[in-house]
């Protein structure tokens, strides 16, 4: 059946007057509501109001305007029942045979932290799902159906087809009702996650109403970027699934400007080198980290981002076979010819010159990713068997006038700006995390023990099988020192100061052992475990 009446009525209106327009020069009539028919009918179209359609005025300050049996009917007589198409001649009733809605902005309102329970009850749509609803309930069969539109990114598609064929193929109408019903479910979801978190005690209608962090019941909804070859492992399967609702800033924003299809590894470790990278501030030091199975493996500071790579390769070249190369600054030509002499899986920066394409361009199977920098406030999700753990994300900034220093030697100017480098890359590495770090790069990294103690040799070993120097190196430790044997093996490799959260009952025996082998010692109150 070809599409002969379509009733626009949507909150967000981009393309939508050209999309009327295509549909008027294709001979469908337009039914509209409220602001969608005021800009149809300000562009010169012929439009007619749903309230003028139906024989009743918009009602209750908009709130009842298309829940109307000519509406409903329109849209939800089947095409393939004689008595149904009967029953709509009875009772002059036109077929709608296209719906173009989408839905009051509920998250968008919600996202100010001054909106009331009144402002986000307002901000419910009633009628715009049970059109959606509707129309994809009725999708029809081969015989015809409605076609249901909830994204302005499938105008194009949708009119070049009628252009062609006058009418939406069932296909292509099963395919619209897949992605409008979780258009509704998104929907509901968010305000059953909003509505849920609120205080029921605490309610004061005139203001914003007291909220718990996490909801009674919990909704999740991600829209699916691409199939994966296979997970961490070949015989698993796998598919990366990007937050619709997020900041630019992390992974998920990701471009991919060159190479091989992403895998579930590399995005996972990109993931790590991205959010490790971004702790330095772009606008004052140039980063550059390397990442491997998840664990930094070199990171460093430089004047240019060649040399922030050069120092970083430098603290472990065998770990960062293979790994990740991460940026916080425009990857220019000398150091696109840099990294080029490493085999690495993937280079992640906010951009490049077109030189440094150029260069990396002869590495075919590298994935080159372009990332907006931006720091990213989320709520982290990890899955267990049966369940799902809830945290908020590990942002915790500190500051100098935070450390306490609770040894006889404070810290030297370089010593501290050391330890804050070091506590930076700390939190990024997996626990527990011992970094040996001199002149704002890494030397030594361990990572993963079930020891603290074991961390520290391993840093120290790796720090050794590089060549590098470690006396007067400084070190960050991401949890408080058990026992004073950890501290005892950073003093033996030359370490001169250490920053550690504390908090541990032998607090003072680790102190004194610092005293002992003249290690300044701050504690930051706080710790980074990072699973």
């Amino acid at each position: 059946m070809k599409v002969t009446q379509a009733l626009l009525s949507v909150s967000d209106k981009q393309g939508v007057v050209d999309f009327a327009r295509q549909l008027a020069d294709l001979g469908v009539k337009l039914l509209s509501t409220g602001g969608t028919a005021k800009a149809i009918r300000d562009a010169g179209l012929p439009v007619t109001d749903v309230g003028d359609y139906t024989g009743f005025p918009e009602m209750l300050d908009g709130r009842v305007k298309t829940l109307h049996p000519k509406v409903h009917g329109g849209i939800l007589a089947r095409r393939d029942l004689p008595e149904h198409l009967a029953t709509l001649e009875a009772h002059q009733i036109p077929r709608i045979d296209l719906v173009v809605v989408n839905l009051y902005p509920f998250e968008a309102t919600v996202a100010n932290p001054e909106c009331t329970l009144q402002d986000a009850i307002e901000n419910i749509d009633i009628g715009g799902p049970a059109m959606v609803r509707s129309a994809a309930k009725n999708h029809g069969s081969e015989a015809g159906g409605v076609g249901i539109v909830t994204d302005p990114a499938d105008y194009a598609d949708i009119i070049a087809e009628l252009q062609a064929a006058g009418e939406l193929s069932y296909k292509t109408r099963f395919e619209l009702a897949r992605k409008a019903y979780t258009h509704t479910a998104r929907y509901d979801s968010a305000i059953a996650n909003w509505l849920t978190a609120v205080d029921a005690e605490q309610l004061a209608p005139a203001t914003a109403p007291v909220r718990a962090a996490y909801p009674a019941k919990l909704q999740l909804a991600f829209d699916k970027v691409q199939d994966l070859r296979y997970g961490e492992n070949p015989h698993q399967s796998a598919a990366f699934y990007r937050d619709p609702t997020a900041q630019p800033g992390g992974i998920g924003a990701y471009s991919q400007l060159q190479g091989k299809e992403l895998s579930y590894n590399n995005i996972a470790d990109s993931d790590a080198a991205w959010e490790c990278v971004k702790a330095f501030d772009a606008g004052s030091s140039v980063a550059c980290v390397i990442v491997k199975h998840a664990n930094p493996c070199g990171v460093a500071l430089g004047a240019t981002p060649e040399e922030a790579y050069r120092k970083a390769f430098s603290t472990d070249p065998t770990s960062a076979f293979g790994g990740i190369i991460a940026f916080n600054a425009i990857v220019d030509e000398a150091t696109a010819n840099a990294i080029s002499g490493q085999f690495m899986e993937v280079c992640i920066a906010p951009g490049y010159t077109p030189e440094a394409l150029a260069l990396l361009a002869a590495k075919k199977n590298v994935r080159v990713l372009s990332c907006p920098l931006g720091k990213i406030s989320q709520t982290d999700y990890k899955r267990v068997a049966g369940g799902l753990l809830v945290q908020t994300y590990d942002d915790a900034v500190l500051a100098v006038s935070d450390l306490k220093v609770v040894t006889k030697r404070a810290p030297s100017d370089k010593e501290l700006a050391d330890l804050l480098f070091a506590w930076r890359v700390a939190k990024y590495v997996k626990s527990n995390a011992i970094v040996y770090c001199k002149d704002s790069m890494t030397v030594g990294v361990g990572a993963g023990q079930m020891s603290r103690v074991d961390s520290a040799r391993i840093a120290k070993i790796k720090a050794e099988n590089a060549g590098l120097s470690i006396p007067g190196c400084v070190v960050a430790s991401d949890a408080f020192f058990p026992f004073r044997d950890g501290l005892d093996v950073l003093a033996q490799a030359g370490a001169t100061a250490v920053i550690q959260p504390g908090g541990s009952m032998r607090d003072a025996e680790v102190i004194a052992a610092a005293d002992e082998q003249n290690i300044a010692m701050v504690l930051t109150g706080f710790r980074h475990f990072r699973h």
